[in-house]
């Protein structure tokens, strides 16, 4: 397995890196800054990335032996040899990462739900740690219902039915008291302004009917 080793990430020409979706800061040592690269290990890291379609965010990669050490890391911790990495599943379902990461060519897993990441390396074959509680199947979102628009509403239209005939009656009531008062020579008109009011009380009545049987087919239908 062809492995590079620089002392700091920063020396790795940028002609090498072949690996889009991650950097070498990414890859480096945490303690120290310094990477090495296993190229076979970076390339089942890509194709992991590549399957799964969604940023894979690297907890750890490389570690120097000197910080191995002081995050208590195994003694013989592949991650000394740049052919591990520690995953975040914060945007991963574990059960799916695993499958899709022992497709790839990954042969060794350790699992720490409490700290949230997944550990994966080349191998041998092995696993353990705690496994990851089972995360509920998510629900599909409701698709809100049509809107009605507003200028084909039956309901906004027997309001305004109601609205424009309840102001109309009381408007023959407020010119009937005018003239009752100040226009004496067209008392003969009186009568006819009082059937008019209840002309526009029966419409009002109307609308209100019309908008309240509109709600409630609206209601049946889900345009609630």
């Amino acid at each position: 397995m062809p492995t590079t080793t620089y002392a700091h990430f920063r020396d790795v020409p940028d002609s090498t890196w072949r690996w889009p979706s991650f950097s070498p800061a990414e890859i480096a040592c945490r303690g120290t800054g310094a990477i090495r690269i296993n190229t076979e290990a970076m390339d089942k890291l890509q194709s992991l990335r590549n399957h799964l379609g969604k940023p894979l965010i690297v907890r750890s990669g490389y570690r120097s032996p000197s910080h191995n050490r002081a995050v208590g890391g195994a003694p013989a911790s592949k991650h000394m040899l740049g052919t591990a990495f520690d995953i975040a599943m914060s945007n991963h379902d574990p059960a799916a990462f695993m499958v899709a990461a022992r497709a790839v060519g990954f042969l060794g897993f350790g699992t720490y739900p409490r700290s949230g990441f997944m550990h994966i390396d080349l191998g041998p074959a092995r696993s353990w740690g705690e496994p990851f509680p089972a995360r509920p199947t998510p629900f599909a979102l409701e698709t809100p219902p049509a809107r009605e628009v507003l200028a084909d509403s039956r309901t906004l239209k027997g309001s305004g039915a109601a609205g424009i005939a309840t102001v109309g009656a009381a408007g023959i009531e407020v010119a009937q008291d005018v003239l009752a008062e100040t226009q004496s020579a067209i008392l003969p008109l009186l009568p006819y302004l009082d059937t008019l009011r209840w002309v526009f009380i029966a419409l009002a009545l109307t609308g209100i009917a019309v908008a309240i049987h509109a709600r409630i087919d609206d209601w049946k239908r889900g345009q609630r």
